[in-house]
């Protein structure tokens, strides 16, 4: 014989199962609409969080950047990295002028860093370390259809860069390193030959029209015959596979142990006086970099082996290991890879 069952314990049964369903339900709602399921109490799933790494670089860093950022993506895959590239000095005010947001500054001379960044005559500090990573050296590119292209060699290049009807481009030293670089080399030229003028000269050619804020806008001119030779750092020229001139290390500032020899000149520009040193690409977090984990799994992959390929392939000179000024401010992720930077 059954016995009757009390609707009261049904009812309480029934509700029971329908706050089980419902929690199903939202559960499974909550997972469409977020894409995973909710971490349990005091944990947090961030590799699954999407970030876009903001990245400003030199103009001459743009190739082998691209490249990085590109290998770095597939290591990272919830990182995108956004770069834009242009004069160093440039590059530095979208931070301190215009205050951008940025995770990463790379520039074609580690001065810039410190000039720029460090909060000189009481300004706000934007950073307080920097990280020497590849060299270069300045020179003058040139093509087939470049006036004097077939007599000119290292021996007699100012003479033929100095000829009436020679067209030469160059970035704008008050914004570029490779402008203000250009004017040292010449400088040292003059030591170096001992030609007086001969910077002065070879600058007649290379008028205002010819200026770009960096020396990269001109590789279209120089390619289409509008200009005949463009200053540029070599590893554009081979990057691109233009000629270029072979110059004596005593003037293209491509060798640190030169230094002293290096400082013996400077230029005048909007930024100061600014004597000349060896050219060493430096970057640094800045202080306020919205994304400072990911910034430095960046800076970390720049300085391993793969970002170290990536630069010497494109024409650059890898400093090894890598060198660092501030060193007790550098992240500790980035100590083991760098040494202090000599005189430091």
């Amino acid at each position: 014989m059954l016995m009757p069952v009390s609707r009261s314990c049904c009812s309480a049964t029934l509700t029971g199962a329908k706050r089980r369903v419902v929690s199903a339900l939202l559960a499974l709602l909550l997972i469409a609409v977020l894409g995973t399921p909710l971490a349990t109490s005091g944990q947090s799933n961030p590799s699954a969080e999407k970030v876009t790494l903001t990245q400003y670089g030199a103009g001459t860093l743009a190739v082998p950047f691209k490249a990085v950022n590109a290998l770095f993506e597939q290591a990272h895959p919830n990182v995108t990295v956004q770069a834009q590239f242009g004069g160093s000095v440039k590059m530095a005010k979208q931070i301190t002028a215009l205050h951008q947001p940025a995770d990463v500054l790379a520039v074609a001379d580690y001065n810039v860093i410190p000039q720029q960044l460090y909060g000189k005559d009481g300004g706000q500090v934007y950073a307080n370390w920097y990280a020497g990573f590849a060299s270069n050296a300045i020179t003058f590119v040139y093509t087939d259809k470049s006036k004097g292209a077939a007599k000119i060699n290292s021996g007699n290049w100012y003479q033929i860069l100095a000829e009436p009807g020679v067209e030469i481009g160059r970035s704008n030293p008050d914004t570029d390193p490779s402008g203000y670089q250009t004017l040292q080399m010449l400088q040292l030229a003059e030591r170096y030959y001992h030609k007086p003028g001969l910077a002065q000269a070879i600058l007649k050619n290379a008028p205002d029209k010819n200026i770009r804020d960096t020396e990269t806008e001109l590789i279209g001119a120089l390619e289409s015959g509008q200009i005949d030779y463009l200053a540029i750092y070599r590893s554009d020229a081979m990057q691109h596979h233009f000629k270029y001139l072979q110059l004596p290390t005593q003037i293209d500032l491509s060798d640190p142990s030169l230094a002293s020899e290096y400082a013996k000149v400077s230029v005048r520009t909007k930024n100061g006086d600014l004597q000349a040193r060896p050219i060493i690409y430096a970057a640094t977090i800045p202080l306020n970099a919205p994304h400072p984990h990911e910034a430095r799994q960046w800076m970390e992959f720049l300085l391993s082996a793969p970002g170290q390929t990536t630069l010497q392939n494109n024409g650059f000179v890898v400093i090894k290991p890598p060198i660092a000024s501030g060193l007790k401010e550098v992240p500790a992720e980035l100590k083991s890879k760098v040494k202090p930077w000599p005189g430091q």
